[in-house]
C-alpha cells in the first residue's frame, strides 16, 4: 500500500517542475492521465485473474511490473517516454490497491473490514506526510527522476515481505473467461474522451473537425462498450455486481467522491504554485493538509461505522461540511493567505475519508461469495479509477485553458499574469458539483445491515 500512495503524491508535487525541465507544459496532465488510465483499465483484470490464480501470484506479477514501470520512468528523456513509462507503471500500479483490499476481504467478515482499513490508513499517514515533502524535495535540490528511483528499493521490499506470508491465504479459486475486447473498448473510449478534453480550446478549437471527431469517436465506443458488457457470457464489468441497486448507487458517490481527492492531489500543487505564489516544498502542505484529513477521518470512520445503524450520515455530515468548505474558494480562489488556503483542503479531505468506507462497505464485497470477492472488489475500484480519471483530465483542461500555449519556459513564466489563477475559481466550482453529485447519491443509498463479526459491536443510532 506504501508502494501505490508514495508515488503518486510525490509526482503531483514535481509536476510542474517535470513539465518546464522537459519542455513540454501542454501534455502535464497526461504524466498523470496515462498512469490512471491504464491502472483503470486493469483494475477489474487483477481481480478476476486472483480469483483464478490466486491473490498472491497477481500481488507479485503487479509490484513486478510496477518497479520495471518506475525504472523506465526514471530513464525518460522526453514527456512523450515519460508519459509512455507512467503508462506502463500504471499497468502495475491497477494492482496493488485492488489485491491489498481483497486480501482483507479474505481474512476479515464485512463488519471487521472497515477496522482492519483503518490500520492499514497508518500506510497513508506515511506517505500523505512524507511523500508530498519529499517529491517537492526532490523537485528543488536534485533531479526528478530520484522520484522513481526510490520506487526500486520500496518495490524489492515489497516482494520480499509479500513472497512468504501470502502463501498461508486461503483458496477460493473459480475459472473466469477474460473480457480483452471489453478492456481495449473501455480503453480506447476514455482515451478519445480525454484528448477531445486536453486539445479542445488549445490545440484544436472546440468546432474543429478533430475535437469533434474524438467525440463522437469516444461516444461511439462507449455504445459498444455497453453492448459488449450485456451481452459477453463473462464481460468486463459483471452484471451480477451492478445488477444490486445499493452497489449502482454507492458506485455512483465513489465514481465522483474518490475522483474529486485524487483531482486535487494533482491540482492543489498547481494552485499553490500559481495562485498563492508559494514554492515547491511549500506547496507539499496543500496536500498534506488534503490527504492527511483524509487519512484521519478514514481512521474515525472506520471506527464508527461498525457502532451506527445508520451509518451513512457519516459521510453525509464529511460532505457538507466539504461543500461549505469549498465555497469560499470558488468565489475567491486567490483571497486567501498560505495558512488560510490549506483549511478546505483539510475539510474536503475530512468528507473524502468519511465517505470511502461506506461505498467499500456498501459495494459488491458485503453481497458477492468468497469465489467472486475479487471481481467485486476490482468493479468498485474500477469504477473509482474511472472518475479519477476524467475529473483529473477534467481539472486539467480547465486550469491548461487559462495558460498560453509556450514550450521550453519554466512553468510560472508560463501562467504567471495570464489570468490562470482565475481558472481556478471554476476547477473549485467543478469540485463542488462533483460533491453535490455524491451528496445525492449517499442520500439514496439503501442501509444495509453488514453480515458477520467474531465479535458484535453495540451500535447507536
Amino acid at each position: 500500500m506504501l508502494l501505490a500512495a508514495l508515488d503518486q503524491v510525490m509526482v503531483a508535487t514535481a509536476l510542474p517542475t517535470i513539465a518546464a525541465s522537459l519542455g513540454d507544459i501542454d501534455n502535464m496532465s497526461w504524466v498523470v492521465t496515462a498512469n490512471l488510465l491504464c491502472a483503470t483499465a486493469v483494475t477489474p483484470l487483477y481481480g478476476k485473474l486472483s480469483d483464478i490464480h490466486g491473490r498472491r501470484t497477481m500481488m507479485l506479477i503487479a509490484i513486478g511490473v510496477y518497479a520495471a514501470g518506475s525504472l523506465a520512468c526514471a530513464l525518460a528523456p522526453t514527456m512523450l517516454a515519460l508519459i509512455l513509462t507512467r503508462a506502463l507503471q500504471g499497468l502495475g500500479g491497477g494492482g496493488l490497491m485492488p489485491l491489498v483490499q481483497t486480501i482483507i476481504g479474505d481474512v476479515a467478515s464485512p463488519r471487521d473490514r472497515p477496522r482492519y482499513q483503518a490500520y492499514t490508513s497508518s500506510t497513508f499517514i506515511l506517505s500523505t506526510v512524507g511523500g508530498p515533502l519529499l517529491g517537492g524535495f526532490i523537485a528543488e535540490h536534485f533531479h526528478w527522476s530520484w522520484i522513481f528511483w526510490l520506487n526500486l528499493p520500496l518495490c524489492a521490499l515489497a516482494y520480499l515481505l509479500t513472497h512468504n506470508v501470502l502463501q498461508r491465504l486461503p483458496r477460493h479459486d473459480r475459472p473466469h473467461a477474460i473480457d480483452v475486447l471489453g478492456a481495449v473498448l473501455m480503453v480506447g473510449a476514455a482515451i478519445a474522451l480525454m484528448l477531445a478534453l486536453t486539445w479542445g480550446g488549445r490545440r484544436y478549437p472546440w468546432g474543429s473537425p478533430q475535437v469533434i471527431a474524438l467525440f463522437a469517436a469516444s461516444a461511439a465506443l462507449w455504445i459498444l462498450f455497453a453492448w459488449r458488457v450485456m451481452t459477453a457470457q463473462e464481460p468486463f464489468i459483471p452484471l451480477s455486481v451492478l445488477r444490486d441497486g445499493a452497489v449502482r448507487v454507492g458506485t455512483a458517490a465513489a465514481f465522483s467522491a474518490v475522483g474529486v481527492v485524487i483531482a486535487l492531489t494533482i491540482i492543489l500543487p498547481l494552485y499553490a504554485q500559481l495562485a498563492l505564489g508559494l514554492s515547491v516544498s511549500e506547496s507539499a502542505w496543500s496536500i498534506i493538509a488534503l490527504q492527511g484529513a483524509a487519512t484521519l477521518s478514514s481512521i474515525v470512520g472506520g471506527r464508527l461505522l461498525v457502532r451506527f445503524t445508520h451509518y451513512k450520515r457519516v459521510p453525509l455530515v464529511g460532505l457538507l461540511i466539504s461543500i461549505a468548505a469549498l465555497i469560499p474558494l470558488a468565489l475567491a480562489p486567490t483571497g486567501f493567505s498560505p495558512p488560510r488556503g490549506a483549511r478546505p483542503d483539510r475539510a474536503c479531505g475530512l468528507r473524502a475519508g468519511a465517505d470511502v468506507p461506506v461505498h467499500d462497505r456498501r459495494g459488491g464485497k458485503n453481497a458477492v461469495p468468497l469465489h467472486q470477492l475479487g471481481i467485486a472488489t476490482g468493479t468498485m475500484n474500477f469504477f473509482r479509477a474511472l472518475g479519477s480519471t476524467f475529473i483529473v483530465t477534467g481539472f486539467g483542461a480547465i486550469v491548461l485553458a487559462g495558460a498560453p500555449s509556450i514550450r521550453g519556459v519554466s512553468v510560472g513564466a508560463v501562467l504567471a499574469g495570464t489570468g490562470a489563477a482565475e481558472a481556478f475559481r471554476w476547477v473549485f466550482a467543478a469540485t463542488i458539483l462533483c460533491l453535490v453529485i455524491a451528496l445525492v447519491c449517499v442520500l439514496a443509498l439503501k442501509e444495509r445491515p453488514l453480515r458477520g463479526s467474531s465479535q458484535p459491536a453495540a451500535q447507536v443510532e
